[in-house]
């Protein structure tokens, strides 16, 4: 192993000096990272939901910056039109619609697949990045658990929408923006509402991370079996100074102060994952920091290819809808995807 491996090892193990702004700085001045080209992404099309704050909004510029025309996905008109404009007023020219949608509520999310797959001959990147903590328990009007809803089965519903579109678009991606906070947490099968015990937004929202890893590699598992091109990976952006970390967990926000990543720095992944050649041969991997990370952390939170499958099968009844991918049970025990824990 080289040194600059050993060092990554060595960040990742500590957790601590992996996921603050230590381990990002370190890493790419170990790895010598470059920024992506100028103009990389001229002529490609991204959707980006939750493009109005925190990571969803740095990385909207980011792109906008490369060229790209971005989709941008979220509840509020008047938000997502004040960052429509700034960004037209940046760069000059129009190449930024806007689609109103509330990824936790299906019937909007079913809308906004129509009008992207009656506007936009080609998507070739569909960041997943919206979520939200609630203080308490919520059902949507499906009755499906709000936080659930909106990183999980709302995103789901947006995807298997949008298939076609990916797949009528060469080597098209698929990022899924976690959270570190998923290792903690197990995946309660019989209870995906949160219906069991004292209910706690921040346990529910790395639940439901959890979820979303789970599925990313079904989706790429799928996909790949099917033959699709269609590549889909997860991140997770390390510790970053957002609203959000700031709102929901005031006292972790505090206490790690200036060890915190720059919204940038969190958000340099999802970039990379974007714009990077290299990046469109990798598929159902967990990335942090450019680089590929493990699954799970502790055994008791490890969901098994059955585990996943059955998640799969949970999440399309809760849709509401056909099965996006079906599964027709070959590629269970050797796939070109990632497998390992």
């Amino acid at each position: 192993m080289d040194t600059g491996s050993l060092i990554d090892v060595a960040l990742e193990v500590s957790v601590l000096g992996s996921f603050s702004r230590v381990g990002f700085q370190v890493r790419r001045q170990v790895f010598g990272w470059t920024a992506p080209p100028d103009g990389v992404l001229v002529g490609k099309t991204v959707l980006v939901t939750g493009p109005t704050s925190g990571l969803g909004r740095v990385t909207t510029d980011a792109l906008a910056a490369l060229g790209a025309r971005v989709v941008l996905v979220g509840r509020s008109e008047e938000r997502l039109a004040r960052v429509r404009d700034e960004l037209i007023a940046l760069h000059g020219e129009d190449r930024f619609p806007m689609v109103v949608a509330d990824m936790a509520a299906l019937a909007s999310v079913r809308a906004a697949v129509a009008t992207i797959l009656a506007t936009e001959p080609r998507l070739d990147v569909l960041i997943d990045n919206a979520g939200a903590i609630f203080p308490d328990r919520r059902e949507t009007p499906e009755g499906i658990e709000t936080t659930f809803a909106t990183m999980v089965v709302g995103p789901f519903v947006l995807i298997g929408g949008l298939r076609p579109l990916l797949e009528r678009t060469d080597r098209a991606r698929v990022i899924a923006v976690t959270s570190g906070g998923m290792y903690t947490q197990a995946l309660p099968l019989d209870d995906l509402g949160y219906t069991s015990g004292p209910f706690s937004g921040p346990r529910a929202y790395a639940r439901a991370k959890r979820a979303q890893t789970a599925l990313v590699r079904e989706w790429a598992r799928r996909l790949a079996t099917a033959g699709s091109d269609v590549t889909v990976n997860a991140m997770h952006p390390g510790w970053a100074d957002t609203p959000g970390l700031a709102d929901t967990l005031p006292a972790f926000y505090g206490f790690m102060g200036p060890l915190l990543r720059t919204p940038a720095e969190g958000a340099d992944t999802i970039v990379w994952l974007a714009a990077e050649p290299a990046a469109g041969a990798m598929r159902g991997r967990l990335f942090l920091d450019r680089r590929p990370r493990p699954f799970d952390r502790i055994p008791s939170t490890r969901l098994s290819l059955a585990d996943r499958r059955r998640l799969w099968d949970l999440v399309v009844e809760l849709s509401g809808g056909p099965d996006p991918a079906p599964d027709d049970g070959t590629g269970l025990s050797a796939s070109p995807v990632a497998t390992s824990s």
